[in-house]
């Protein structure tokens, strides 16, 4: 690794006009593990609509019991949410009420702990439950001294299911309180839903969230997923946040592990594309070929796209949206060819079906971008998926995953960190060349998933910081000439660039390296070579560097092309996990011809140059 020591001489090409396409600049956003729940929804509540099987006294998971001779069970007789009446699906455990009937004239009720609750924050509760005669019932935020930190009180009528608002107004800070639900027996208390967020959100979603994303300067988002999509529909989405039933995970690879294999339908595709304008991303949305039918994934279009004198774009302008979306880039489901999937897996079956959905998508909207799906590169799928679809769906879906580096001998630590990020050199550049071979002309390649392997399930590294910094140099690098058109990294919150806890969002080693790179999209490109990207908008070249070596710093010699105006390190002692960067100012030295930056070991910096006209 000698060569990664050698100072580097940046070159500046000031007159090119080649742009760094913004698609490039892409990220995901799929209902799994933490990335909605616990992470990008403002939802505090574990269980909520009480999916599942109870515990051994009938009580929801994630929730505990108040009274000594109450009884519990979940109802799905008496179910408050629902799906889509065109949805076919209907699986009990996603459908059930919580039912608590008290015997005696005791305090009874069930209780949720490990909330983080702010003082001077006002919270929105809301009780969706009914009572076979009235009923008062308190709702209390208990601080983890035993002290009440807010109190309302709400008298729960008969049925059918009423919604019961409140503002929650902690008198402390408290990082575990608890929230209990409780009357005073005898009685029976059918509870549908329960919700409780911060008042300050961005339709349901977390503002800090939202601002980290914007830091990541994301291009393009994918939704739903992933695996997810493969389990979504989208019209449940058009039914109140409160009253859409679950999704219970159907794949053996489940996508909803940390919530009890069900996902709550937080988001939706309204909500969708507002992040997207919000954030300044074009929405990539995957469609559900296997359990929606074509006629479902028009209509899903036609929302998106129609006009207001199309049925589906009136019921949009009706919900409060007139003006169409315009969303052009869609995917015909997710990863088809894997095991894990549900539908077919065979190459021709895959096209002759999914043809079906975008005959019937193109037929509302000519104008949309499709990609098609498979387990690529795969010779087969290529000449009879990838070919076949070729006049409707130009654009096929690459994924793949480094393995995360396994820092266990410490004689081999530096063996394995030059391991972990040459990957982007030795496994995903390869699998880059061999699929554009497979696929030759006039199918462009859409990088839409790449990350470590299991990344998510492990505390993140300097390491990963470094491994994004060097796969997104190599992308910008050879993206044109293996013809990859868009690429969005695995993903977004809790599972890589944003960690999310309760108290906070903040970036990632991963989000830093993403976030350094991100005024290059759309930038004209002066210099792109191993470690080096910079581009120039108006009257600024921007250029990150970067040092991959384990344990030496590195010179960059930049010409003295403008004024400096900024110049950002983005450093830390080691690369094992826990590790992180911190960001400072980077000190430079101006020469007469050139700006000398030094990066310490496994760092990555970012330089501005104002140029003089």
């Amino acid at each position: 690794m000698e060569h990664l020591h050698q100072p580097v001489n940046v070159a500046l090409d000031l007159s090119s006009e080649k742009v760094l396409s913004p698609l490039l600049f892409g990220d995901n956003l799929e209902h799994t593990r933490d990335c909605v729940n616990s992470g990008l929804s403002a939802q505090m509540l574990k269980n909520r609509k009480f999916v599942g099987r109870p515990d051994r006294y009938g009580c929801a998971m994630g929730w505990y019991r108040i009274g000594k001779h109450a009884s519990f069970s979940l109802s799905y007789d008496r179910p408050f949410t629902r799906h889509h009446k065109s949805y076919h699906m209907n699986r009990i455990l996603e459908r059930q009420s919580q039912m608590i009937t008290a015997y005696h004239p005791e305090i009874t009720g069930f209780g949720q702990n490990a909330i983080f609750v702010r003082k001077d924050t006002n919270y929105l509760f809301k009780l969706t439950a009914f009572a076979f005669s009235a009923m008062d019932v308190d709702i209390r935020l208990i601080g983890s001294r035993g002290d009440t930190l807010a109190h309302q009180t709400v008298t729960v009528m008969g049925g059918p299911f009423s919604p019961y608002d409140m503002i929650l107004s902690p008198s402390q800070d408290d990082n575990n309180a608890r929230l209990e639900i409780t009357f005073e027996g005898p009685g029976t208390l059918i509870i549908g839903a329960v919700s409780m967020m911060p008042e300050e959100t961005f339709r349901g979603m977390r503002l800090d969230v939202i601002e980290k994303m914007k830091e990541l300067g994301i291009r393009l988002l994918r939704w739903p997923g992933g695996n997810f999509s493969g389990e979504y529909h989208w019209k449940d989405g058009l039914l109140d946040r409160e009253e859409r039933s679950p999704f219970q995970s159907y794949l053996w690879i489940e996508t909803q592990p940390h919530t009890l294999g069900f996902d709550f339908h937080e988001i939706n595709t309204d909500d969708f594309v507002a992040l997207c304008c919000e954030i300044g991303a074009e929405p990539f949305i995957t469609i559900n070929p296997t359990w929606s039918t074509p006629e479902d994934n028009a209509h899903w279009v036609e929302y998106c796209n129609g006009s207001q004198d199309t049925p589906y774009g009136a019921l949009r302008a009706r919900r409060g949206h007139p003006e169409p979306y315009g969303v052009q880039f869609w995917s015909l489901g997710n990863e088809f060819g894997y095991g894990h999937m549900e539908g077919t897996n065979g190459p021709g079956e895959y096209a002759e079906a999914v043809r079906k959905h975008a005959d019937a998508m193109l037929k509302i909207d000519p104008t949309l971008k499709l990609c098609s799906s498979g387990p690529y590169p795969n010779t087969d799928w290529a000449e009879h998926s990838a070919k076949a679809l070729k006049d409707i769906a130009p654009t096929v879906s690459l994924h793949h995953y480094a393995t995360y580096p396994e820092y266990m001998d410490p004689a081999a630590m530096e063996a394995e960190y030059y391991r972990f990020i040459s990957t982007p050199d030795t496994e995903y550049l390869p699998r880059m060349q061999e699929l554009r071979k497979q696929l030759g002309d006039g199918i462009s390649i859409s990088y839409d998933e790449w990350n470590a392997w299991v990344a998510w399930f492990r505390p993140g590294s300097i390491s990963e910081g470094i491994f994004a910094a060097r796969f997104l140099n190599m992308l910008y690098m050879n993206a044109e000439k293996y013809g990859v058109s868009q690429a969005c990294h695995f993903e977004s919150c809790n599972e890589g660039a944003i960690l999310v806890t309760p108290d906070q969002a903040r970036l990632t080693p991963t989000g830093h390296a993403i976030a350094a790179m991100r005024d290059h999209a759309g930038g004209k490109v002066c210099c792109l070579r191993d470690d080096v990207v910079a581009t120039r908008k108006d009257d600024t070249v921007t250029l990150t560097l970067i040092n991959r070596s384990y344990d030496r710093e590195k010179t960059f010699r930049i010409p003295k092309a403008g004024g400096l105006t900024s110049a950002v390190l983005y450093s830390g002692e080691g690369v094992v996990p826990h590790s992180f960067f911190a960001v400072t100012d980077l000190s430079v030295t101006e020469e007469p011809e050139h700006i000398r930056a030094v990066l310490p070991a496994h760092s990555i910096a970012v330089v501005k140059l104002g140029l003089v006209r």
